[in-house]
């Protein structure tokens, strides 16, 4: 809990703080690179840092983090951190790398605030900083625990068995073991970090969603094709569209990921766009292979049919599910050659379906995309609890958060 020493300096110093927040994230990361440019060799997305993303994750975390310990100081917010540490798992985050970002993220407060950090000041977000540092590498230590792995051997070695294109900006990687370790079983909709070198020579981390239900030998995931080919952000889905193929070793990590199917027995409502589908997928493959009689409704956006990536293999998981519904909005037509039990045209409108009563949701694609469907289905009386949602990259909308 935060003392009570340090509450009233917090809450003080908060709002002078979450206004420069931003500046001290770009400040913090600068610094840490300069000082320990290995991290990015393996560990940081840099086509994050590029746009900035992570530095506005770190921004809204830090911020949403303190303001609950404000609020509630017998408690350590811990639910803010799922998110986070389970990409660091994914990682294999190491506890003693939290010193180097302590020391570095001190030092761009200071940088930023100049004389109004005072001792009293500095010692009260050392404070704030240590709690959430501590809560998360908690975390991390039970998740490695359950995997059975230390934060170094999260990493494993697969050969790529299968590449299918599913669109002309998709394409689909099954990847088998090549030891003689059991293969972890993932749950369902939680993602794989793949982790490759550069053309430059600098290794790269980047995560993508598990979009089939292992089998006890393979893994699959999609990538979706980033513009930008050569800059930071393209890098990685260009390495592999064009240059990886079957019988290539890829390393990935063991599975993670916060946002995974409820089994409390309730309807499930699907909200997926575009790429989006990808978590989605492999939540629905796993309910087929269980021969679930959940109820099930999948609704889906996308430019038109031949844009719908992993469409055979949700549509074939859709009809094998004894109680499953699919929806299409094309932006470009009703025309579909699937039997849907409905086709729209434009963009979604969860209004336009029967919707369960009771129902969990799970939402993925573009920002705009999630927080419009996410405003109907609160308007609709939907609990915010009840909507999940999964981000990819940095957690810039934090949704969760009310």
């Amino acid at each position: 809990m935060l003392s009570d020493t340090s509450r009233p300096v917090v809450a003080a110093t908060l709002p002078v703080v979450a206004e420069h927040i931003g500046e001290i994230a770009q400040r913090f990361y600068r610094h840490m690179f300069a000082e320990h440019p290995e991290l990015l060799n393996g560990v940081f997305n840099r086509g994050n840092q590029v746009h900035g993303d992570q530095q506005q994750a770190l921004a809204g975390s830090v911020a949403a983090f303190a303001s609950g310990l404000v609020e509630s100081p017998e408690r350590i917010p811990e639910h803010l951190l799922s998110r986070i540490a389970h990409k660091h798992a994914s990682l294999g985050i190491r506890p003693d790398q939290y010193q180097i970002v302590h020391d570095n993220l001190m030092w761009a407060i200071a940088d930023v605030l100049g004389d109004a950090v005072t001792p009293e000041v500095a010692a009260a977000w050392d404070e704030v900083y240590w709690l959430m540092a501590n809560a998360l590498i908690n975390q991390e230590r039970g998740l490695y625990s359950a995997r059975g792995v230390r934060p170094e051997t999260v990493w494993r070695q697969w050969k790529v068995e299968k590449k299918i294109r599913e669109t002309p900006d998709v394409m689909t990687f099954v990847v088998k073991r090549i030891d003689d370790r059991l293969v972890k079983t993932s749950l369902p909709g939680q993602y794989v970090t793949v982790r490759m070198t550069m053309p430059d020579g600098v290794l790269q981390p980047r995560q993508y969603s598990l979009t089939r239900a292992d089998d006890g030998e393979h893994r699959q995931f999609s990538v979706k094709r980033v513009c930008g080919g050569d800059e930071p952000d393209g890098e990685m889905s260009t390495l592999l569209h064009d240059s990886v193929d079957v019988g290539d070793i890829l390393s990935l990590s063991l599975p993670y990921g916060d946002v995974v199917l409820d089994d409390s027995g309730r309807p499930v409502v699907f909200a997926t766009a575009g790429i989006g589908i990808a978590p989605v997928a492999g939540m629905l493959s796993h309910l087929a292979k269980a021969g679930s009689g959940l109820n099930i409704t999948l609704l889906h956006a996308d430019l038109d049919e031949p844009s719908f990536p992993l469409r055979r293999q949700v549509v074939s998981d859709v009809l094998e599910l004894r109680r499953a519904k699919l929806y299409a909005w094309y932006e470009k037509g009703v025309e579909s050659m699937e039997p849907l039990n409905g086709v729209f045209q434009g963009l979604m409108n969860p209004a336009a379906v029967d919707l369960p009563d009771d129902a969990l949701y799970y939402l993925c694609g573009p920002l705009p995309f999630m927080q419009g469907v996410r405003s109907r289905l609160l308007e609709r009386g939907v609990a915010p609890q009840d909507i999940q949602y999964e981000v990819f990259g940095p957690d810039l909308w934090q949704a969760d958060l009310d």
